[in-house]
């Protein structure tokens, strides 16, 4: 009856909704974050060993400097904290608690993944970068076309992990009172003043989603296993 009296299961369903719009949305663009990030650190370090000077390495230093203060701050700082900042001043003009919640996790899991790609092309051998650049193709060319690739290859079960911890992270979007799977769980817990229930079902959808992921990730890693054999 807790779920049945007042349709109160419309809190879960919906709240779950938020869950994985917030999620999948804030792991896309998070990725592309840090894609971005990981090249140009990489591509900072390359010039710096290389000894080059130039107007491009110059760029390079400043967006360098600015993508370390990004990492420093961002994974220096709870996640929590930089959700309330972003809804509470940043981004105030914005009425879609859920842009809000997307912006910010995208940020916060851009971080995370600056670091795995970055560790993903440094385990890529440096002669592919020589290889492509000997067959006429611009660093950008073969950053593109043959590193990255590699590179994903290589920290996708690591990508798959950041997947299930940003999932998790998503509970703390209540905060801002942004109906989320946690918070429909909890709006049912104070209006029947059951909490056994409402919660563990919440912690039940938590545990299959991320199964789920985890699953996926047990494929992932046996078909990099078997390309890797042949």
């Amino acid at each position: 009856m807790d779920f049945v009296t007042d349709n109160r299961w419309k809190f879960i369903v919906t709240g779950l909704g938020n869950t994985m719009k917030v999620a999948l949305l804030a792991l896309f663009f998070g990725m592309i974050i840090g894609a971005i990030v990981a090249v140009i650190r990489v591509s900072h370090d390359q010039m710096k060993r290389d000894g080059r000077k130039s107007l491009g390495s110059i760029i390079l230093d400043i967006l360098d400097f600015i993508c370390r203060i990004y990492l420093t701050v961002i994974r220096g700082t709870p996640a929590l904290t930089q959700l309330l900042i972003f809804f509470f001043i940043i981004l105030t003009f914005v009425d879609s608690k859920i842009v809000v919640a997307i912006v910010a996790f995208s940020i916060n899991s851009g971080a995370y993944n600056a670091e795995i790609f970055r560790s993903g092309i440094m385990a890529v051998d440096g002669g592919q970068m020589e290889a492509g650049r000997s067959l006429g193709l611009s660093y950008t060319q073969t950053m593109l076309s043959i590193i990255m690739p590699q590179a994903i290859k290589n920290c996708l079960p690591s990508l798959i992990n950041e997947m299930i911890t940003l999932f998790k992270e998503t509970s703390i979007c209540g905060f801002i009172g942004l109906n989320d799977l946690n918070r429909g769980g909890d709006i049912i817990r104070g209006t029947t003043f059951d909490a056994l229930l409402p919660l563990l079902t919440v912690a039940a959808i938590y545990l299959v989603i991320v199964m789920f992921f985890t699953f996926i990730m047990g494929i992932v890693e046996r078909k990099l296993r078997e390309s890797d054999i042949r």
